[in-house]
């Protein structure tokens, strides 16, 4: 696992315990090489990203109990993968985000002046 730093090189928060959250569902935007996904993006869940995210093929709202995944609803918390936030972004449906819980490696794929103009934690 890469070090557990945010987008400012200071220790990453938790972004959700409720749903529990992460790639390593560790509540944290933690990622390491295995993470081909880069689950780095700490998101607060609107009803309008949840419909642009369904369709573009990943429903994130339905529950998958087998799975341990509950569903998402509109104030949730989320560790999003940085390619969809920046496909989103550039669809002007990116969600906001929380940069102190976002994992720093997040800043491979999306500038941090996008991430900023959706930042709830900094504001």
């Amino acid at each position: 696992m890469e070090d557990s730093l945010n987008v400012f090189d200071e220790p990453l928060i938790s972004c959700s315990e409720e749903p529990i959250t992460g790639f390593y569902r560790d509540g944290c935007c933690n990622t390491s090489d295995g993470d081909i996904g880069s689950h780095t993006v700490c998101i607060q869940v609107t009803q309008e990203f949840l419909e642009y995210s369904r369709f573009r093929g990943n429903d994130l709202s339905t529950p998958m109990p087998d799975f341990g995944f509950p569903g998402l609803a509109e104030g949730d918390r989320w560790c999003l993968c940085a390619s969809r936030w920046l496909e989103a972004f550039e669809q002007g449906m990116a969600p906001n985000v929380f940069l102190t819980r976002t994992h720093k490696r997040a800043l491979d794929i999306i500038d941090l002046s996008k991430l900023k103009q959706h930042a709830v934690d900094i504001n």
